[in-house]
Order: C-alpha cells, then sequence, then structure tokens
C-alpha cells in the first residue's frame, strides 16, 4: 500500500517534467558560479525539485475534472480517485512550503525583503503565476502561453541568482533563449494534442485551428531564440560567452530547430508537429550543456 502511494504521490509530482525544469535551474547555477558551492547547488536542486512538484500538484487539483476527458490525463491519480483532493492540496502545500524553505537557506542575507532569499522569492514567483495565471487562462486564451513561458523560464534565472545573487544581461540572455524556445514547443505539444484540449476546453492552438499562422508563430520565435542564443560569442557579457567551437554547434543546433518549425508552417502536418514536438525536447538540455562544457573548458 506504501509503495502504491508513493507511485502517485510521485505522479502527482510530474516527475519527469520537474526534472527537465530543475535541469534548467542547475544549468542557469553552473553558467553562474565562479566557485560551486554543494551546499547551495543541493539546496537549489532540492527547492526548486519540491517548489516544482507542488506547482505541478495544484495544477492538477485545478485541472482533476478536465483531465478526465483527455486520454492523455485520465491516468493521474485524481481522475482515478486514487488520492483524493484534501490529500492533494495538503502534499502541495508541505513540498512548496519545503521547498520554500531550501531556497530561502540560499544566500539569505542578501534579499528584497529583509527576510526572503532572491532565490526564494523567483521559486514563489514561479508557482503563483504557473498556478494563479497560467492554469485558469487555459480555458480563456491562447495568451496562456505567453503567460505559461514566464515560470517555463524562470528556472534558470533562478539557477543563475542562486550562484550570484544578481542580475544582468547575461542571464537575461539565459532567460530570452528559454521564454522563446517555448513557443514552438507548446504549439507543437498544443498541435499533437489538438482535439484532447478541445475536448477539455483548453485553448491552446493559436487562431482557434491548426494552421500556418500558429506554424509561423513557433518559426519566428525560434528564429528570434536562435539569435538570442549566439549573442555570447559577438558580444562580452559579464559571465556569459561562447567560444568559435561552441557557437557553431550553438548556431547548428539552432538552426536544425528552427528549420523543424519551418517544415510545419510549410506542410502543417501533425507528422511535422510531433517531430518538432520531440526536436523541443532534445534542443534546450543539448543547448545548456554545450554553454555549460564551454565554460568549463575555455575558462
Amino acid at each position: 500500500m506504501l509503495i502504491s502511494n508513493l507511485k502517485y504521490y510521485s505522479q502527482l509530482l510530474k516527475f519527469r517534467l520537474s526534472s527537465s525544469v530543475v535541469f534548467s535551474a542547475a544549468a542557469g547555477y553552473l553558467l553562474g558560479t565562479s566557485h560551486f558551492n554543494l551546499q547551495e547547488f543541493v539546496l537549489l536542486i532540492a527547492g526548486g525539485f519540491l517548489i516544482t512538484g507542488s506547482a505541478n500538484g495544484f495544477n492538477q487539483i485545478l485541472e482533476s475534472d478536465y483531465d478526465k476527458l483527455m486520454t492523455r490525463t485520465e491516468q493521474r491519480p485524481l481522475p482515478l480517485n486514487k488520492i483524493n483532493s484534501s490529500s492533494a492540496i495538503i502534499f502541495s502545500v508541505l513540498i512548496g512550503i519545503l521547498g520554500f524553505y531550501f531556497l530561502s537557506l540560499i544566500k539569505p542575507h542578501s534579499s528584497f525583503f529583509g527576510f526572503l532569499s532572491k532565490s526564494s522569492v523567483f521559486g514563489l514567483l514561479s508557482l503563483m503565476i504557473y498556478v494563479l495565471s497560467y492554469t485558469p487562462l487555459k480555458r480563456m486564451s491562447t495568451v496562456s502561453i505567453f503567460v505559461g513561458a514566464i515560470p517555463g523560464a524562470i528556472p534558470v534565472l533562478l539557477g543563475w541568482v542562486a550562484a550570484t545573487d544578481q542580475f544582468g544581461l547575461s542571464v537575461g540572455i539565459l532567460f530570452a533563449i528559454q521564454f522563446f524556445w517555448q513557443f514552438p514547443h507548446f504549439i507543437s505539444i498544443a498541435w499533437t494534442q489538438d482535439l484532447q484540449y478541445k475536448r477539455a476546453g483548453f485553448k491552446m492552438m493559436y487562431g482557434g485551428k491548426k494552421g500556418t499562422y500558429p506554424a509561423f508563430i513557433g518559426l519566428i520565435t525560434a528564429s528570434v531564440m536562435t539569435v538570442f542564443s549566439v549573442l555570447p560569442y559577438f558580444y562580452d557579457f559579464k559571465n556569459l560567452n561562447l567560444s568559435f567551437v561552441a557557437f557553431c554547434l550553438i548556431i547548428s543546433l539552432g538552426i536544425w530547430f528552427t528549420f523543424k518549425t519551418y517544415i510545419l508552417f510549410k506542410d502543417t502536418k501533425d507528422s511535422s508537429a510531433k517531430k518538432l514536438m520531440l526536436a523541443s525536447f532534445a534542443y534546450l538540455p543539448i543547448m545548456q550543456i554545450i554553454y555549460i562544457v564551454d565554460k568549463w573548458m575555455t575558462n
């Protein structure tokens, strides 16, 4: 029984999604830091994972009735009544508080309000935007994609701030890359799940239907993302730069990803959308790994 319950609560966390978010936070930390601190890094990973898991839990609580209507979500613990709403709320609140506490221990003496670390503030902001704005907006307007891209890009910012305790153009570039990446990512998912989303009443497709309009938005945002991704090669950003080899790899990766959006724009086929979706899953971690390896090998 205990093992079964743990399985259902791990599903409430959306373990794989939470792990991918934490990877971005870890990337932000490794790119920002000049002196690796294991304690800070562990606190960032643990706090970021729990905060993200809490947001995912609240998302499923709010959407449990709609999850029953979609094949891809009908097997989640709440639609199956494997966990009741009260237990899910308590669990999500507790792990959210614990995650917030872990993040508050990272550079606690430098804060916005005298007692909250910058890391904990960004963690809380990400959770609130995701739960209170993005989740309800999904049933109202495609503006939810823009709103959702903000908490989706905060993890790399969170990691950078945990390492440096400051902002700047460097982390702004990393934030912009991840922000614009999410548009073709969201569009490809919405495309492949179009009927499912419409059945549940989610408005996740630009223009309301599959076609050149949403594909064009994906093409433009992927192009902008690619430009941002190589700016550190041309400009001397503090703590963020690219060697020539890394530039070649990053620009090639961006062109490959953008070409996937172009194919979808040209043929508007479901198969092309699926290929774009898979490419989006590969692009972000590969790009971040190239940045990290380049930094630690050339500095």
